[in-house]
Formats: structure tokens, C-alpha cells, sequence
């Protein structure tokens, strides 16, 4: 491992972060050697790695986890410490030229079909419809600014300052769980509170108990505790209560920077540059959490509730098939380590691996003995467990289903970006490109084992994988690492089964636009 100078100050920022030298100088061995490519085999296609649930076990799952459920603890785990930021690009980039775009010329260029300058004028145009309009139009009038007249004469800088900055709404630095996404009659809702309505359909306990945790961003953390508590009330009324809980990212997973030469970066005041090392780092928030079940799902893939059903079905489906599974591995697992190894067992269990864990057996094992073949199933079987749904793949940006080959040629079942791929290679590029399925990060995990209990999340991440990415800091590029992403590497030793579900059940708000879609729009006011 190379040799790098930290000075006393240097060594104190990182005890302060809590983590070590070692790890530093392991992070900046990462930058040199880069990450090795992840091997595609093939990709999971429907009965080759994705399994697809009918209209009849549909029900029956549905049933099964309704009835199961009441006496488990399960949590509905979402990541919300992302930015609205880049939400809020296609504003921020406006604004930030307005003096030199004459405000006649956007309309000119919009008809000359110059796509930026088109979305904006579709953003103008579809104003009245976002939920948060009112907020805006008030804020503004406030200032003894009239919205109405601002857009009527093409006058955008104002209206752009006040949904952007702390002049106004200040939603380019809000996190995008504050941002008001969909319109009510008795008022607008945010991400926060409507996954505060998804979690009370699939994960109340007997006691009418519905449990959601939220990741957030440190510096809004209080901010956003307090918009939970006086929201949350509005949606007890059917008799469930919220136990909502909340944690933020560990400063010690933040990973250092470095520059294009591999040094560590430092900025303009001479210290050390660290930066969150991506949603990998909330495996640790996953593992403290006290639950039994927990439903993963991304902040802003929310939508209004006349189109929350079939997402309510689906994801009563998917914690049934999880359940139904983990009944069956807990079964297993019970008589193998109880030393049954009935040779008949074996290869009972050897083929419930095979058919419902993708889980091939090494050659060598299936010619192995009673108790290789014993060790072997154990350590296999007892592993966190995920159920992970995945939508047809129609052009998202993202990560994908695939069989993945090992480094001792057994192949498993990953989600896998494309940044771990070798696109240099066509062989690994073709596969790639026959993907016909995309995560829409939407996963029910078994956190506990056949004892009951909670399986230490960190032993089974493969620390292999990650990301290297460019970034811009003090006008220079910088290079930022990222920890083996939540549902990649950090769970690459887990369990892993992919079940189809519907394109309804994924409506990110990846930019302010989706919010004029049709999925984010109330019923009778749609564009």
C-alpha cells in the first residue's frame, strides 16, 4: 500500500469522522486500482430469474402476509437524504443565465424545437398544476408580487427566485421529501406524508402499530422531524398510529477525495475533503434497525391515492412470498442443524435451493459428501433473504436484474448499475443491452434468522464493488468514491429472488416535469 503524509491535523479530522487511517489509505488504494467489473452471465429474464406472481397467488400471497404480519415487526425503511437539487436542474439553469437570455427568445427557441428552452415553456404552462402554486403564488403576493401578471407578460426571474431561493419556497435546497409533490381537496401532500399513507396499508401490527423509518440529511433533520409530527395526526384517523423514527448517514462511511492524480484532495483551507459515500453507506442504518420485515422503497416514488392500490396489492404480494420463503428456509434450516442429513432431505433442500434461491450448487458438492452437502445448504440458507420487484425495462436510467458469475464461477442472482460494467467489452455490453427488466428499488428484506435473531447486515456485503465517480469542487475535479450501493454490493450475499411486478407501482419525480404527468396529477385535473 502506498505511503501518503497526513499531518497532526489531518490525523485528528479523521478520528473525528470515526474512522482510521487504514481505511483512508485503503479508500485512496481503491482510487488507484479501481473497482474490478462485475461478470454478466446473462440477464434475468421471466423464468430465468424473475418469477411472475398470478392473478390466483396473488390473493393467496396477499392473504398470507395480511394474516402473518400482525404478529411481526415490520418497518417501511426509506432512503430521504437526497437533495431536490437536481429536481430542479432545468430552473436552476435559467436562472442562473437569466440576464443573459432575453426573455423574448425563449418562446422563439421553444418553437424552433430547442428542448431546454421547450421544457420550460411546458414548466410555465403547467404552473397552476403543481401542488406547491398556492404556496408560491402566496409568498409571492406577500412581496406585492402578482404571479398571474409576472406570467402573462413573460416575466420569469421573479417567479424563478421564489420557487428556488430562500427569497421564496427555497426548494432548490430543500430536501426533495419537503417538497409538496400532489394536490388534495383538503390540501397538497409531500413525499414524506405520502409514504406516512403507504406504510399504514401494508405494515401495522395488531395494535394497529405502523412503523416507518426515514434517512435524512443532518442539517434538516430537525426540520424534517417536526413536518412528520405535525402532519402525521392527519392520517391516524383510521385508528393506526405512526411509530416514525429517523436517522441520518454515519459520518464515519464518508470517504475521502481525491484528485485525478490520486492525492488526497484538500480544500481551500487545507483540510481534507471527505463526501458521503452514496445510499451503500445506509447499510448501517438498516442493520440498527429493530425489525423483522422491512419494505425498502426510494422517497419520491410516490403517487396520489386514487393510484395507490395496485401498489398496495403488489407490495402485500411481495412480503407474503417473502414470508411464504422464509417459512420454508426456517423449516429446513431447523432440521439440517439439528444434524438430519437423510440423504433424501439433501436433495430436497438441494433442489428448493436450486428452484426458488437460484442457488446452484458447485459440482463439487453435488458429488460431495453428507456432510459437505449439510455445511454447504446451511450456509447458504441462512442469510438475510430479499424479494425484489422489477418493472419491464422501457429506457429508465439504472441498474438491472442479471445473473452474475463469481470469482469461484458459481453464478448468483445481483442487481447490478451500469458502472460496474466493462462496456468495452461487447460480449459484456450485448448482454447489458438485452436487459428486459429495470429496479425500481422496490424490496421486502427478512433481517432475522431461523432463531430469531438479527442477522449482522455487514457480513454479507461484497466489498469489491462500487463506484468512482468525477465530481467539481473549488472549480476543480475531484474523484469520489462510493461504497457498494444498498441493493448491489451491499447486499450481494444475500438471498436474492426477482419477481415481476406492474410500471404503475414506479412513478419516480426524478425532475420538476414528472410532476405534471399524469401519475402525479389528481383525478379530473390531469394534463
Amino acid at each position: 500500500m502506498g505511503e501518503y503524509f497526513f499531518n497532526e491535523e489531518d490525523l485528528k479530522q479523521i478520528a473525528a469522522k470515526g474512522t482510521s487511517l487504514k481505511r483512508v489509505k485503503s479508500q485512496i488504494e481503491i482510487f488507484k486500482k479501481g473497482f474490478p467489473s462485475v461478470q454478466l452471465d446473462r440477464p434475468c429474464t421471466i423464468a430465468d430469474g424473475i418469477k411472475v406472481i398470478t392473478e390466483t397467488d396473488l390473493r393467496r400471497l396477499g392473504d398470507l402476509y395480511w394474516k402473518e404480519s400482525l404478529s411481526l415487526r415490520v418497518t417501511k425503511f426509506v432512503p430521504a437524504s437526497g437533495a431536490a437539487s437536481r429536481m430542479f436542474k432545468l430552473l436552476l439553469s435559467f436562472n442562473n443565465r437569466y440576464q443573459e437570455i432575453k426573455e423574448n427568445d425563449i418562446a422563439a427557441k421553444a418553437d424552433k424545437g430547442d428542448q431546454e428552452h421547450r421544457d420550460f415553456i411546458r414548466f410555465i404552462k403547467g404552473i397552476r398544476r403543481l401542488a406547491f402554486y398556492d404556496d408560491l403564488k402566496s409568498v409571492m403576493a406577500e412581496n406585492g408580487l402578482d404571479i398571474e401578471v409576472l406570467i402573462s407578460k413573460g416575466q420569469y426571474k421573479e417567479i424563478l427566485d421564489y420557487i428556488l431561493t430562500p427569497k421564496g419556497l427555497n426548494y432548490a435546497d430543500l430536501p426533495k421529501g419537503l417538497i409538496k409533490f400532489h394536490r388534495y381537496p383538503g390540501g397538497s401532500r409531500t413525499p414524506f406524508e405520502e409514504h406516512l399513507v403507504e406504510a399504514a396499508a401494508y405494515t401495522q401490527d395488531v395494535n394497529k402499530v405502523s412503523r416507518v423509518h426515514f434517512t435524512v440529511p443532518v442539517e434538516y433533520q430537525e426540520t424534517i422531524k417536526e413536518h412528520v409530527e405535525t402532519v402525521k395526526g392527519r392520517y391516524e384517523l383510521s385508528g393506526v398510529r405512526f411509530e416514525v423514527s429517523f436517522s441520518i448517514q454515519n459520518p464515519s462511511t464518508d470517504t475521502i477525495a481525491v484528485d485525478l492524480n490520486n492525492k488526497p484532495f484538500r480544500d481551500r483551507h487545507g483540510r481534507l475533503v471527505f463526501r458521503p459515500a452514496g445510499h451503500g453507506a445506509l447499510l448501517e442504518n438498516l442493520n440498527d434497525l429493530d425489525a423483522d420485515v422491512a419494505f425498502i422503497k426510494n422517497i419520491d416514488n410516490v403517487v396520489p391515492d386514487r393510484l395507490k392500490h395496485e401498489t398496495y396489492v403488489y407490495k402485500r404480494a411481495l412480503g407474503g412470498y417473502l414470508i411464504e420463503l422464509q417459512n420454508e428456509i426456517f423449516g429446513y434450516l431447523e432440521r439440517l442443524s439439528g444434524k438430519e442429513s437423510d440423504p433424501r432431505l439433501l436433495e430436497q433442500v438441494l433442489e428448493f435451493a436450486r428452484n426458488e434461491l437460484s442457488i446452484t450448487p458447485p459440482k463439487a458438492i453435488e458429488r460431495g459428501s453428507r456432510e459437505e452437502k449439510l455445511n454447504f445448504l446451511i450456509s447458504k440458507l441462512n442469510r438475510p433473504l430479499r424479494v425484489c420487484g422489477m418493472v419491464k425495462n422501457e429506457g429508465e436510467p439504472g441498474g438491472g436484474p442479471f445473473w452474475v458469475r463469481d470469482e469461484d464461477g458459481s453464478l448468483s442472482l445481483q442487481i447490478v448499475e451500469l458502472s460496474q460494467i466493462d462496456m468495452e467489452s461487447s460480449e459484456q455490453r450485448a448482454i447489458w443491452r438485452s436487459s428486459t427488466h429495470f429496479n425500481p428499488v422496490d424490496l421486502v428484506c427478512g433481517l432475522r434468522d431461523y432463531t430469531g435473531k438479527l442477522f449482522d447486515l455487514k457480513q454479507y456485503t461484497d466489498p469489491n464493488t462500487g463506484f468512482i465517480t468525477i465530481k467539481s469542487m473549488d472549480g476543480e475535479e475531484i474523484k469520489a468514491l462510493e461504497l457498494p450501493g444498498l441493493w448491489n454490493g451491499s447486499m450481494a450475499y444475500w438471498n436474492t429472488v426477482f419477481v415481476e411486478v406492474p410500471l404503475t407501482t414506479f412513478n419516480p419525480v426524478k425532475t420538476v416535469l414528472d410532476l405534471l404527468r399524469e401519475e402525479h396529477q389528481p383525478e379530473g385535473d390531469r394534463i
